[in-house]
């Protein structure tokens, strides 16, 4: 917590800075101006909690924020309760209608999802307008109208806005720094590698729109007591969304800072203009706006906050993403020294009779009229080294995928430690004990090596406490103690996949998937992770492998399963099956069989 409180230091010195010039502006709409940045900041945090750290972009903010705003306006209006008790109920609506909305729409992606949000506050506007509600405003209160929110000092406005925003940044620092804000980063960077670290994917956005609507939902309730009159298109129309997105992609997506940022300088400038220019040329803001953002995609396409940190790092030495270190993963000497390139076997003490962690009976998928997999069954006993081979295409990865529930089988079944995990969802499968690398590395390249690994470790974690030392004993395993704190987009082939692994490992799986660990690596690197594979195989580790360089799968695994065109060609040891006329027709080809 003392590192949250540490990072809002700086917000606090803006914050009184901020205070300090409200109290000096004396003309009331400057002083206007003063607290519409702050609700259009706020606002702009609301659109960040769900598109800037999920990437998944909303075009219908507006629906929150006018919920939030007729709430308390027809609240006040009908029932005379106070905008005071109507700020939580508002950021309650907001959060309700964020999960009603995401439960359907979380379904889609990508420009799918961005232009369905924005059928949301469309139809809001239309039902408001067709309830008769054209335009509503605030009953003037002449007694007691504090208890209702309304002053005649505008700097009093400025200061409660300015307490809404440093709430919200607080929350958004917190969820940052925890497993939540972690897992929504995590989502947006890589969601096929969140789910097979065991992150619920859904579970985490839905909460991410709660929290977004909650926050929308009580600036809009704010701001309907600061205008005082508000109409279904000024809390629902396409401006309102518009501006949320804009600030805070002008000031830096996925940060507290950007959303402030943007706001400040582009609010000033839009109103500015609106006062000036308004009688001549309606809706200049939305063309400030769709400046702002053609310029912001020239100069920097990341914000003001990503650009000026990126070239500060640049300046200072301290190295951004784009730097490639040399690979410092130490090698286990001892390990090393055994890796010849003979097709020997190296380790028997895996027990084929054991009682197996896997099994898989009669598995199939087709995709139309490819069979993919065709009747696919094994069994992986604990402790075993099972390696899966066969010509591209033979469907080992689409195997891979419908072992830990990213494509669902047409018929079969799959068992792990006697448990039933078919059709399961990935982070479903990835909680039962399967760990999975991938043959096309996905690392969340903004996230260090440390924070890489965590995410997987969240997945059995009761605690921060508990995450942390489980991160720390994976690095360890995997040889990357010494990059922990390096960030994942500089990282060497070798360590990223060494990181893959450290994040699996980091699940305290059952049993490791690992598709083409050593793909892209040197005959050094290669050898070095060939040993790392080998110290998790001696501690008692199950392992099923997917690998093209046969010298070293010669000398790993206990067994092989070979596939081709979607089917078991045999199964067997290394010795028996390299010598099958099948094999080396289908795969090893007649050069291999020369040489063994």
């Amino acid at each position: 917590m003392s590192k949250v409180f540490k990072s809002l230091i700086p917000f606090g010195i803006f914050a009184v800075a901020y205070l300090a010039l409200s109290m000096v502006v004396t003309n009331s709409y400057y002083q206007f101006i003063l607290t519409m940045v702050l609700v259009w900041a706020s606002f702009g945090l609301s659109w960040n909690m769900l598109s800037g750290y999920t990437g998944l972009i909303s075009f219908g903010h507006a629906s929150f924020f006018g919920l939030g705003a007729f709430a308390t306006v027809l609240a006040h209006y009908h029932l005379g309760i106070s905008p005071w008790i109507m700020l939580p109920v508002s950021a309650l609506i907001g959060a309700t209608a964020g999960v009603l909305i995401g439960l359907p729409t979380f379904r889609l992606r990508g420009h799918y999802f961005a232009l369905s949000m924005l059928a949301y506050p469309l139809a809001f506007m239309y039902v408001f307008q067709w309830l008769g509600y054209p335009e509503i405003s605030l009953p003037r209160e002449r007694e007691n109208p504090a208890a209702y929110m309304q002053f005649d000092d505008g700097r009093i406005y400025t200061l409660l806005a300015m307490l809404i925003l440093a709430a919200i940044v607080v929350l958004t620092r917190i969820i940052e720094t925890r497993r939540f804000g972690m897992a929504l980063i995590a989502i947006k960077q890589n969601e096929a590698a969140a789910e097979a670290a065991g992150i619920n994917t859904l579970g985490w956005k839905l909460a991410a729109i709660a929290v977004s609507g909650g926050i929308a939902g009580l600036v809009g309730a704010f701001y309907s007591v600061v205008i005082l009159v508000i109409t279904p298109h000024s809390v629902f129309g396409m401006l309102i969304s518009a501006q949320a997105l804009t600030v805070t992609m002008f000031g830096g997506v996925g940060t507290v800072w950007g959303p402030i940022i943007g706001a400040s300088f582009l609010i000033p400038i839009a109103e500015t203009l609106h006062a000036e220019l308004g009688s001549y040329l309606p809706g200049i803001q939305g063309v400030v706006y769709g400046i702002a953002i053609v310029v912001l995609i020239i100069a920097a396409p990341e914000g003001l906050y990503w650009k000026a940190r990126d070239l500060f790092r640049g300046r200072s030495g301290t190295g951004g993403e784009t730097e490639m270190p040399k690979s410092e993963t130490p090698a286990d000497a001892e390990a090393l020294a055994t890796v010849t390139p003979l097709p020997t076997q190296f380790r028997t003490s895996a027990d084929a009779d054991a009682e197996p962690v896997l099994e898989v009976d009669n598995l199939s998928k087709s995709f139309g009229g490819l069979k993919a997999v065709q009747n696919v069954s094994f069994k992986v006993p604990a402790g075993m080294i099972l390696g899966i081979i066969g010509p591209n295409g033979a469907g080992k990865t689409t195997l891979f995928n419908l072992l830990n529930g990213f494509q669902k089988p047409d018929e079969g079944r799959v068992r792990l430690n006697g448990g039933d995990v078919l059709g399961e969802k990935p982070h479903a499968i990835c909680r039962a004990g399967v760990g999975r690398t991938f043959q096309i590395m996905r690392p969340f390249k903004r996230m260090s090596v440390h924070d890489n690994v965590k995410v997987g470790a969240y997945v059995h974690a009761a605690s921060e406490d508990e995450a942390e030392e489980i991160t720390r004993a994976a690095l360890h395993e995997a040889g990357l103690d010494g990059i922990a704190e390096r960030m994942a987009g500089g990282l060497t082939t070798k360590d990223l996949r060494l990181m893959e692994l450290a994040r699996a490992l980091a699940g305290r799986p059952e049993i490791l998937l690992l598709d083409e660990t050593l793909a892209g690596l040197g005959k050094h690197e290669s050898e070095e992770v060939i040993a790392i594979i080998r110290r998790l195989a001696k501690s008692g580790k199950t392992i099923v492998i997917i690998e093209h360089t046969m010298q070293a799968m010669v000398q790993l695994v206990d067994r092989f399963l070979v596939l081709d065109h979607g089917e078991v060609v045999t199964e067997g040891e290394p010795e028996a099956v390299t010598r099958d006329p099948r094999v080396i027709e289908a795969y090893l080809g007649k050069k291999w069989a020369s040489n063994a």
